[in-house]
C-alpha cells in the first residue's frame, strides 16, 4: 500500500547512518605479480586509508593495521601515497609524513628523516635500489613549499632525499623508463593549474644517478598534458589536449604524433597524484577510459591508432592499470556504486573485487536513475549539463499536483565534473521526495577544453547564470517547486552556492561544506597548489583587488536572504575555517536563519562516518524547518 504524503516527507530505508557506513573510498589499485593491492579510506575508523592485498588465491588482507594511516598531504590533496615492488609496500605515513617501508611479515621502517617534506608519486627504481618522487618541502616557514624530484636511497634509511629535478613550481609523474635508462615527469609553473598548461619532459640517468640531457617534449602554457607512461617496449604515451580534447599521444624519433583522435576526453583534472586513465597490454593495445559528453567508456586502441569499444555496464571509469592482459580500474554505473574490477583482456570476463558500498538488494526499489538534461544558456548561447534525478519512493506517492522541492548539487574545483554514478548520498535525497540536480556547469570537465575554460576569468558569474537557469528550466517543465529550490555545494561548489544566494532570490535555502566566503583572504591564504589559481577565475591579485572583493559572498552578504547551513573541518588547510566564521557571523548580523557545525580533526572532505552522519541529518533537518514546512524565505 502507497501513503500519499508531500515531498521530502517520506520515510526512506537509506538513513544517514547506512550512507556512512557505505562510504568506503577506494582508489590506487596497484598490481605486483599475481596479488593485486588497493587503497581503502574508511569512514568507521575515522576515515583510516588502508592498504589492502588481494592474493592470487582470491584471500584479501589488510596489510597494516591500526593507527598506521596511508596518506600523503602534498598538495593537501594526496594521491600517489604508496606502491608495491616484489612483495614489499612503499608508503607515506599520515601522521609524520615520512616514507616508511613494509616487508612481509615485518613492521614498517623509516626511510627519510623526520623532516618539513612531504612525499607523492612514489615509485621504485629498481635498478638503482631507490625509491623517486615527488618531494614537497615546507622547511621555509613564510615562504612557499617548495617541490622537486627526489630520490630514496633504499640502502641506506634515514639518509637526507637526493635531489634530481629542481626550479619549477610544481612536479607530477616521475616514471623510469623499461630499460632503466631514462625518466620523463610533469612540470607546471604559476599561475598554471595542471589542466591549464604543463610540459612533459625526458631525462636520461647518468652512471651516478643524476639525470642529465633534459629534453621537452610537449606541453606549455596552454597546453595540458596528463599521464605520460612507458610502453613495455619504451615508447613515450601521454594525454595531451592539444586538438581541443585531451586525447592520446605517442613520440617517436623526437616527434609527437597522435595515437588516437576524437572529440572525446582521454584525461582528468589532475587534482590529485598517480591519475591514470590507460595502460599497456601484452600485445601492444591501450586500454583507455574516455568521456563523451559528461558520460565514460572503456576502449582499446591498436599500435596502428585503431580504436574498438569495451563492452561494459559502466558510465564513471578511471584508475586503470594493465599488467599483460589483465587490467584493474575503477568503475561505477546509475545502479552499482564505485567498485574495484579486474577484467580479462583475453577473456572480456570481468569480476568486481570491491565495492565501496553494497546496499541490501531490497532497498535497489528506492534507487532514482539519473536522467542526462541540457539547457540553454541565453547569455552566451550554449548549453548547460546535469544529471537530474526525479523522486523515488515505492512507498509514497505524493498529493495531487504537488512539485517537488529540488536540491541543485554544485561540485567543486570548480574544474571537476558531476557523473551519473550510483550515490547513496543522492539517493538519501531522492527517496524522501526531493528532486535532485548534479550540475555540470560551465568549467566543468568531459566536455573538452572549450567548455572547461568557459569560467576563467568568470569565476562567480558564469557557474552561478548556469546554476540559476538550470533551477529555471525544472521549474518550467513543472519537474521542479520554484517555491522550494535548494542549493548545496562543496569547496569551490560552496563558493558558488554563497553567490547564487546573494545574487539571486530564486533559492529557498543553501549548505556549504567548507565554502569559499572570501576571495581576498583566500588569495593571500592559501596553500601553495591553488595560490594562483584565482588568477584564471578572477583576475590577477592584488591588481584585480576590486574585482575579489565585487564577487566576494562577504561583501554582498547583506543581500543573502535565505536560511543556510555551513559545515567545516578544523584542520582545512585549503577552505581555512576563518572562511566559514566570517561568512556565519555577517548572516547572524544581519537576522538570517544559519546553523554552522564545526568538525575537530577533519581536513579539506570528511571522511569520519559520524561527522557524515551527523552532516546528513543536520542538512535534513535544516530544510525541513526553512523549506518544507514553512516554504518561507527569509
Amino acid at each position: 500500500m502507497t501513503v500519499t504524503a508531500e515531498h521530502g516527507s517520506w520515510k526512506s530505508p537509506i538513513t544517514s547512518d547506512l550512507v556512512a557506513a557505505e562510504s568506503v573510498r577506494l582508489n590506487e589499485p596497484r598490481m605486483d605479480g599475481d596479488a593485486i593491492y588497493w587503497l581503502e579510506g574508511r569512514p568507521d575508523e575515522r576515515g583510516r586509508t588502508v592498504p589492502v592485498r588481494r592474493g592470487p588465491d582470491g584471500s584479501v588482507e589488510d596489510v597494516l593495521p591500526p593507527p598506521w594511516n596511508v596518506r600523503t598531504r602534498v598538495h593537501e590533496y594526496g594521491g600517489g601515497a604508496y606502491t608495491v615492488e616484489a612483495g614489499t609496500l612503499y608508503f607515506a605515513e599520515n601522521r609524520d609524513q615520512r616514507l616508511y617501508r613494509k616487508h612481509p611479515r615485518r613492521t614498517p621502517e623509516p626511510l627519510t628523516p623526520e623532516s618539513a617534506s612531504r612525499f607523492a608519486d612514489i615509485v621504485v627504481d629498481v635498478p638503482r635500489n631507490r625509491l623517486l618522487a615527488v618531494c614537497e618541502d615546507h622547511a621555509k616557514t613564510g615562504s612557499e613549499a617548495v617541490q622537486s624530484i627526489v630520490s630514496i636511497d633504499l640502502q641506506r634509511p634515514g639518509l637526507a632525499p637526493r635531489v634530481l629535478v629542481s626550479g619549477a613550481d610544481f612536479y607530477s609523474n616521475p616514471r623510469p623508463s623499461p630499460d632503466g635508462s631514462r625518466i620523463c615527469w610533469l612540470e607546471w609553473h604559476h599561475p598554471n593549474m595542471p589542466w591549464d598548461g604543463t610540459e612533459l619532459w625526458t631525462g636520461e640517468f647518468a652512471a651516478d644517478g643524476d639525470v642529465v640531457a633534459r629534453y621537452k617534449v610537449a606541453g606549455g602554457p596552454r597546453e595540458s598534458v596528463f599521464q605520460p607512461q612507458w610502453s613495455p617496449d619504451g615508447t613515450l604515451h601521454f594525454v595531451s589536449d592539444r586538438n581541443g580534447f585531451w586525447n592520446l599521444y605517442l613520440q617517436r624519433r623526437s616527434r609527437v604524433l597522435p595515437l588516437h583522435e576524437r572529440d572525446a576526453e582521454f584525461g582528468l583534472p589532475q587534482w590529485v597524484f598517480g591519475m591514470s586513465t590507460f595502460g599497456f597490454s601484452t600485445d601492444g593495445r591501450v586500454l583507455c577510459a574516455y568521456c563523451e559528453k559528461g558520460v565514460w567508456g572503456l576502449g582499446l586502441v591498436t599500435p596502428g591508432g585503431e580504436f574498438a569499444p569495451v563492452d561494459t555496464p559502466y558510465s564513471q571509469i578511471d584508475d586503470i592499470i594493465v599488467r599483460g592482459s589483465t587490467a584493474v580500474f575503477r568503475a561505477a554505473s546509475p545502479s552499482e556504486s564505485s567498485s574495484l574490477v579486474r577484467l580479462d583482456l583475453a577473456s572480456g570476463e570481468s569480476e568486481v573485487l570491491r565495492r565501496s558500498s553494497a546496499p541490501p538488494d531490497e532497498i535497489r526499489k528506492y534507487f532514482s536513475l539519473p536522467e542526462p538534461i541540457s539547457c540553454s544558456v541565453p547569455s552566451d548561447e550554449s548549453d548547460v549539463h546535469a544529471f537530474y534525478y526525479a523522486p523515488q519512493n515505492p512507498d509514497f506517492v505524493p498529493p495531487p499536483g504537488e512539485r517537488p522541492p529540488l536540491i541543485i548539487r554544485l561540485h567543486g574545483g570548480p574544474t571537476g565534473a558531476a557523473s551519473g554514478a550510483l550515490q547513496l548520498t543522492i539517493q538519501f535525497w531522492t527517496s524522501r521526495g526531493f528532486a535532485f540536480v548534479d550540475l555540470n556547469y560551465g568549467g566543468s570537465t568531459g566536455f573538452g577544453r572549450a567548455y572547461r575554460d568557459r569560467i576563467n576569468g568568470e569565476w562567480g558569474v558564469s557557474e552561478v547564470a548556469d546554476t540559476v537557469q538550470a533551477a529555471r528550466s525544472l521549474a518550467a517543465l513543472g519537474l521542479a517547486d520554484p517555491s522550494r529550490m535548494i542549493v548545496k555545494g562543496a569547496s569551490a561548489g560552496g563558493y558558488t552556492v554563497l553567490r547564487c544566494l546573494s545574487c539571486s532570490d530564486l533559492f529557498a535555502a543553501g549548505a556549504s561544506y567548507y565554502g569559499i566566503g572570501d576571495l581576498r583572504a583566500l588569495a593571500e591564504d592559501t596553500h601553495k597548489f591553488e595560490s594562483r589559481y584565482l588568477d584564471k577565475l578572477v583576475g590577477p591579485w592584488p591588481e584585480a583587488e576590486s574585482l575579489y572583493s565585487e564577487r566576494s559572498p562577504l561583501c554582498s552578504a547583506a543581500d543573502i536572504e535565505a536560511p543556510t547551513i555551513f559545515f567545516q573541518g578544523s584542520e582545512d588547510e585549503v577552505v581555512p575555517q576563518a572562511q566559514a566564521v566570517a561568512m556565519v557571523a555577517a548572516m547572524r548580523n544581519n537576522n538570517v536563519p544559519v546553523a554552522y557545525y564545526l568538525f575537530e580533526g577533519e581536513s579539506h572532505g570528511f571522511r569520519d562516518g559520524e561527522n557524515i552522519k551527523r552532516a546528513l541529518d543536520a542538512e535534513l533537518g535544516f530544510y525541513g524547518t526553512f523549506v518544507l514546512k514553512s516554504g518561507l524565505r527569509f
